[in-house]
């Protein structure tokens, strides 16, 4: 039976789950939002109730949450036409592009995106959007605010004012009117980053929210920011966000730089973001032998008890010309290219991302947010290896997306068609 969407359930039965389990899963309302509230072997069997969902070949998963995202910039790739290159020649390149685009772009462009990345299982999205130059530098940002606006009941879209070190105060100020939720910039492209930091994070204190800054995105170098950001956020309240995304500089640390700052970042209460793909492209361009690659240091920071998520972070767009908006291509790359397991690799982009983005507790365990992924496949690692398209997405009790694949291949053509 079809059924519009939303469409609100109360039992998923026969989920797989991470760990092989096979549950039937029930879904109830507290205090206005929708929470498992029981959890049981399931093996269905016979007809279902209307608002029961038979998710029998289908591994369960905590929705994904974006931590990164840059939906003003998504999809600007083949509008652009931007040479390919590292972070500098990216830069230059959206500053003079962006120059033409019009609000109406910003807005069809954010759409596309966050619809994209509804479908493939993210509930919750982190988005920066650039204050930018010219007559009108807000445009980005209330085109993403009107998309907020639009998907609301859908998705949960975050605002971050990405705040070039020119912009003065007010302009700031403006933008957090304009929709921002909280500070952004990339002080290691500043002049004086320590100064910047301090600029920031006072600007932050200044309105009562938090910082998500992008934090020392090179590999090189002894201008790097983490240090100050961490101590200078350490005595905040412990519910404001303070994120540091990208420190790739963590990556190309020796052993004993790393042993001393590890546990200063640890007490600032710091959450960090890896942003894989995109850095993975974007580093390591000025070295064609023996290419270092601009991932920060995962595995340490993992063990040191820092927060970290991780996210997509630019799709199709100068600083990165591919990406799918899949949390799964996300944890893929941590797997290969960053050597976690592949079950801590799903948690940076699940249970890891709402963490660090301050979001309640959701996934299969009882008072939990019921906002669930449900992937046709096998188990864990096969739905991170194959990344099958076949996807039900759950928002707050609701199926919210539901997509489909239908294979025909020549080999099987007596099977499927005789």
């Amino acid at each position: 039976m079809e059924h519009p969407l939303p469409h609100r359930v109360s039992r998923l039965c026969g989920a797989t789950l991470p760990d092989g389990a096979v549950v039937d899963i029930d879904i109830g309302r507290r205090d206005g939002h929708a929470v498992v509230t029981a959890i049981r072997p399931g093996f269905p069997s016979g007809e279902l109730a209307d608002t029961a969902i038979d998710l029998r070949g289908f591994v369960v998963l905590t929705a994904p949450a974006e931590p990164h995202a840059h939906l003003d910039k998504a999809l600007s790739w083949d509008v652009l036409n931007p040479p390919f290159g590292d972070l500098g020649a990216a830069v230059e390149s959206w500053r003079g592009g962006s120059a033409g685009l019009t609000e109406e772009s910003f807005h069809r462009r954010a759409t596309a995106a966050a619809a994209a990345l509804l479908r493939n299982g993210t509930t919750a999205i982190r988005t920066h959007a650039d204050i930018l130059g010219g007559p009108d530098p807000l445009r980005g940002i209330r085109a993403i605010d009107r998309v907020r606006r639009e998907l609301a009941g859908l998705l949960d879209i975050e605002i971050v004012a990405l705040t070039p070190p020119t912009a003065e105060a007010a302009l700031l100020d403006a933008a957090l009117e304009a929709g921002a939720d909280l500070v952004g910039g990339a002080p290691h492209l500043a002049p004086d980053p320590a100064a910047e930091v301090e600029r920031l994070l006072t600007i932050a204190e200044a309105h009562g929210i938090g910082a998500d800054l992008h934090v020392d995105e090179f590999l090189d170098g002894d201008h790097h920011t983490l240090a100050h950001f961490a101590e200078r956020v350490r005595d905040w309240p412990s519910t404001r966000t303070r994120t540091a995304g990208h420190c790739c500089r963590l990556g190309t640390m020796d052993a004993a730089e790393l042993a001393e700052l590890l546990p200063a970042v640890a007490r600032s209460g710091l959450g960090i973001v890896s942003l894989p793909i995109t850095n993975l492209y974007l580093q390591g361009w000025d070295r064609p032998v023996a290419t270092p690659r601009g991932l920060t240091a995962l595995s340490a920071l993992l063990a040191a008890g820092v927060p970290v998520a991780a996210g997509a972070d630019n799709v199709r767009d100068p600083f990165n010309p591919v990406g799918r908006s899949d949390a799964l291509e996300t944890a893929s790359l941590l797997i290969t290219a960053g050597h976690l397991p592949p079950a801590q690799a799903v948690h940076l982009v699940t249970d890891g991302a709402r963490a660090v983005l301050g979001l309640p507790a959701a996934g299969v365990r009882v008072g939990a947010r019921a906002e669930l992924l449900a992937v046709r496949g096998t188990g864990l690692l096969d739905i991170v290896a194959n990344a099958p398209a076949d996807r039900i997405v759950i928002r707050d009790g609701a199926i919210v997306s539901i997509s489909r694949t239908d294979h025909r291949t020549a080999i099987f053509a007596e099977l499927e068609f005789s």
